[in-house]
């Protein structure tokens, strides 16, 4: 079974795309995504993602991928190649529409003239620093530049000697001419292009001035014939800016801005300079370490684009902002997981038990059942001999009440195989318990008794002889407040509250022998242990697997205690 069928949840931008094409305002939905190259997306942009191309999907329309590279200085082509990798891992396709802010640099630049030619924008010369102070603030208006009534041809020939490369960065800027009293601070005469001498990973050293995100953002839109330009709420008092652009140029298509709220996530931090200094500082192994929330994190720990596609339409697209509980992705994870992962049987911490009345020159096949969610996956061969590994968890020398395991003299059920009773412990020089020494009925083959006699403990085993060797990476919060940034206004730094049991690591662990050459990022479930990934090669032993989630969720009750205050 593949990801379960639900359907579209309904929310306001759905209403109002259907009302569009309901009163003929809309013949084709187009959405874009446009993520700056200068970083790696997380589970934050896997919202946006989903939103605009599952619209896209759903009304029959299209969905761009456009990179907004308009600041040469932190861009790169490793984040296009890794943004390109994760939307399509997430299960989208933008088909031909690729496109990059540069593709429209001649473009911006026709347009800044336009907008010169008729006295709506201007060179200013003020150092960075009295752009500022002239700005004014959010109780009082800002005041004119004194370079706000140069002619239009002084302006001409100023922007075109700044695109030509004479002049110095911070020198010039090209400002729209809008309302330095507006009590929108982004209306007051906005900057729209800036020197910078810096090359640029497609256009090279071409250009020298560059444009603003807020100019090149919503005419690149109107170039691609975007409809529904879809943003995050922090974008609501660019929208002014974004409309006064489209009304004042002659631009193709008039886009409608639309806002919603981002996402939080509950134990981890979604801010793209919080995830540098934690990559940076080593408090996690680089971008792709499976405690991060980067796309390329989640899919390394074993997250599968349903389950990720899937907690998005959950958390659903609102208004306001929210902290979302990080239970609800694992439980995505989980129910996911729960369909199409096989099942394999791993020992954390072995303890040798050896059959004494089993055969010593004897092993066997056994059969186990590759997924009971899905008899399509059918079985696999288990091989059986007179050594096992089990759980040293699973023996008790001195069982508490309610304890259903293995314990002198009690008898238990080994998972596809026979019953097993305890009749020796074997200890160390130090009275630690060495192996345990069991007998087996030969008659319970596949985990049943022909006489009916009931067990009520069920281990999980693997063979002593056959079995490889293992190491689990176990992974838990990456923080232990759930929200680490909570007390930042009082000086408290976040990275005070990373947890340090976030990782463990585990060797000398005992895996089936069918793991031998699966796939690498091969997903699986080792029985009553969780869901696991493989990374690296199967081929190489100690195989290394990453711990995706715990089969039940022991930190919702924690979550729910935290909600109450208790």
């Amino acid at each position: 079974m593949t990801e379960k069928e639900h359907s579209a949840p309904q929310h306001f931008i759905r209403n109002i795309i259907q009302e569009d094409f309901a009163g003929n305002r809309l013949q084709e939905l187009v959405t874009r995504f446009p993520p700056e190259p200068n970083g790696y997306l997380h589970i934050g942009h896997a919202k946006s993602i989903c939103l605009n191309f599952g619209l896209a999907r759903e009304f029959g329309g299209r969905c761009h991928l456009r990179f907004d590279d308009t600041n040469p200085l932190n861009e790169d082509e490793v984040y296009v190649d890794s943004i390109c990798r994760d939307v399509a891992w997430l299960g989208f396709d933008w088909g031909r529409h690729l496109y990059f802010a540069s593709d429209y640099y001649e473009q911006l630049y026709q347009y800044a003239v336009e907008l010169i030619k008729e006295d709506m924008a201007f060179v200013c010369s003020l150092s960075p620093e009295e752009i500022r102070h002239y700005r004014g603030t959010l109780t009082q208006p800002g005041t004119d530049s004194p370079y706000r009534t140069r002619g239009v041809e002084e302006n001409l020939d100023l922007f075109r000697r700044m695109r030509q490369g004479e002049f110095s960065e911070g020198s010039h800027v090209l400002r729209a001419k809008i309302d330095m009293a507006s009590s929108n601070l982004n209306m007051r005469d906005p900057v729209i292009f800036r020197i910078l001498h810096a090359r640029h990973h497609r256009t090279g050293d071409q250009w020298c001035i560059y444009p603003t995100y807020d100019f090149a953002h919503c005419l690149s839109d109107a170039q691609e014939g975007v409809t529904h330009s879809l943003c995050s709420q922090e974008f609501e008092d660019h929208r002014p800016l974004y409309d006064w652009f489209i009304e004042h140029l002659p631009v193709p298509a008039r886009p409608k801005q639309i806002e919603f709220a981002r996402m939080n996530l509950t134990y981890t931090v979604l801010s793209k300079r919080r995830l540098n200094r934690l990559v940076e500082e080593g408090h996690v192994d680089g971008w792709d370490d499976p405690r991060m929330p980067t796309l390329s994190g989640l899919r390394k720990r074993g997250y599968t684009p349903g389950a990720i596609r899937t907690f998005c339409d959950m958390i659903g697209v609102g208004k306001s902002e929210s902290l979302v509980q990080m239970s609800m992705l694992e439980h995505a994870l989980r129910d996911d997981l729960n369909y199409r992962a096989p099942r394999f049987m791993g020992v954390q911490d072995p303890l040798k038990v050896v059959i004494l009345n089993y055969p010593q020159d004897i092993e066997e096949e056994l059969e186990g059942i590759n997924n009971p969610e899905d008899e399509s996956m059918g079985t696999r061969s288990l091989p059986f001999s007179r050594e096992i590994y089990i759980e040293r968890d699973d023996f008790r020398e001195d069982p508490p009440k309610k304890y259903f395991r293995l314990a002198p003299g009690r008898e238990v059920r080994l998972r596809y195989a026979y019953f097993i009773t305890c009749v020796d412990v074997v200890k160390d020089e130090n009275g630690e318990i060495a192996e345990l020494h069991c007998t087996y009925d030969p008659e319970s083959r596949g985990g049943s008794s022909p006489d009916g006699r009931k067990v009520k403990g069920t281990l999980h085993w693997v063979s002593a002889r056959h079995c490889l060797e293992a190491e689990f990476r176990l992974y838990d919060r990456l923080f232990t407040k759930a929200d680490p940034t909570a007390e930042e206004k009082k000086g408290v730094d976040f990275v005070q509250y990373i947890n340090p049991e976030s990782l463990r690591v585990v060797a000398g662990c005992k895996v089936e022998p069918a793991l031998r050459g699966i796939e690498p990022r091969t997903r699986l479930q080792f029985e009553r242990k969780g869901y696991f990934c493989l990374e690296g090669d199967s081929g190489k032993e100690p195989l290394v697997f990453n711990m995706a989630v715990a089969l039940k969720d022991t930190w919702a009750k924690i979550e729910k205690r935290e909600q109450q205050g208790g």
